[in-house]
């Protein structure tokens, strides 16, 4: 598996594969073909579908500024090795092709060139199964985030260090902030009021659940809005991790260090699904983002309560279990409805999560890692309509309700 630091991405949001990912293709293109006379992008499958409402030719434009370039959107062409797919071409002075390159935007801001045979970083981890990584902690005695050390190096917690302060300040801006975000559906902010709003007859378990949805909405609503943001695992599902760990901190008193260790063990779980599965909407439903996110959050959060590597998995292994077939069906490709909202949904199915786990998990039957196969397989099986095209789903349905009214 590959560094933590390629899974926790730090940049503008609204998706880690629709904006990030082209933005980073666009740029490492530019870089290898600077005196073009003219560029053109074309965007293909899910990226063409959904580009539109993902901002993707908004950072392509933005990338090619100062050079003739345009944009073409073909969402007729066959994806085969994945849904997100983009060619960049050089023009010559009459128009033909003198250079083409093809990439594919895999998830997480992670990006493909074709022809390679393996992703752009090189492996650090030598095991990539939860019950490898479980069976040497056992028999080192040491917790996951030691592994993630033993890997990485001393070097990865300034890292991560940077990530959680990047977290906090978007859930700070996200509080804050109020107004309609862009797109055409006029999708109001919600996160500053319910912060601020306490509910009128308020029990300290409708307290935890109105916090812990204000800081996911203020993440994803900064997500949608195309601020500073983590993918956790991706742009869609950031605001799950830092809803969890800032309710955490500020309940339970834990220390930036604890929460740092706990990002390292959650991002084992993002990992390990990335290398064996998916972490892409379009090409495995929202179950790989939103799914993903919230067995990331399961695990930080079983982390900082110390829980053992038994409790951990499971904890990580449900969140994953019941997001199976979780569609992903966003209205006009805006990653807001129903991304905003499932953001919130699953940051508290997360501390559900780990408080089952603290008492079941010696009877559990489902590994981790048969639960990603499974999620992977799932994912495979859904309809392309419901992986990020906006062709079926609510993003259907939505609008011939508005016709009805």
């Amino acid at each position: 598996m590959q560094s933590l630091k390629y899974l926790y991405r730090i940049g503008r949001g609204p998706s880690s594969s629709h904006t990030m990912g082209p933005f980073a293709a666009a740029k490492q293109f530019l870089a290898e073909n600077p005196s073009g006379e003219e560029y053109r992008a074309v965007l293909y499958g899910s990226l063409a579908k959904t580009g539109k409402g993902h901002m993707t030719d908004r950072v392509l434009y933005e990338v090619f500024s100062g050079n003739r370039f345009s944009v073409k959107f073909d969402e007729e062409t066959v994806t085969e090795f994945h849904p997100n797919m983009m060619d960049l071409m050089v023009l010559d002075d009459r128009g033909r092709v003198a250079v083409k390159k093809r990439y594919y935007s895999i998830g997480g801001g992670e990006i493909i060139a074709e022809g390679e045979t393996k992703r752009e970083h090189r492996e650090i981890y030598n095991f990539n199964s939860f019950f490898q990584i479980s069976e040497y902690c056992r028999k080192k005695n040491i917790r996951i985030w030691q592994y993630v050390e033993g890997c990485e190096g001393k070097e990865i917690w300034e890292y991560l260090k940077i990530v959680w302060k990047v977290m906090q300040k978007a859930i700070e801006r996200g509080l804050q902030t109020e107004g309609i975000l862009h797109g055409g559906i006029r999708t109001q902010r919600k996160a500053k009021y319910l912060f601020k709003q306490r509910h009128i007859d308020e029990t300290e378990e409708t307290k935890t659940n109105r916090l812990i949805c204000a800081y996911a909405y203020a993440v994803s609503e900064e997500n949608a809005s195309g601020g500073e943001i983590v993918t956790a695992p991706t742009c869609g599902a950031s605001g799950v991790v830092p809803a969890v760990l800032r309710y955490l901190k500020q309940k339970k008193s834990f220390s930036d260090e604890q929460i740092i260790h706990s990002l390292a063990t959650a991002g084992i779980i993002g990992n390990l699904i990335k290398t064996n599965a998916s972490i892409s909407g379009a090409e495995c439903g929202c179950q790989a983002e939103i799914g993903t996110a919230c067995a990331m959050a399961a695990a930080a959060a079983a982390e900082l309560f110390e829980l053992d590597i038994d409790q951990i998995e499971y904890a990580a292994e449900m969140s994953i279990e019941h997001h199976l077939g979780l569609t992903c069906d966003p209205i006009l490709g805006l990653v807001q409805i129903p991304c905003i909202e499932r953001n919130a949904i699953a940051a508290m199915r997360a501390l559900n999560a780990v408080n089952l786990a603290d008492f079941l998990a010696d009877s559990r039957k489902i590994s981790f890692d048969m639960i990603v196969d499974t999620m992977y397989e799932t994912g495979k099986d859904l309809k392309v309509i419901y992986r990020e095209t906006a062709e079926g789903g609510m993003a259907k349905k939505y609008f011939k309700e508005l016709e009805r009214q």
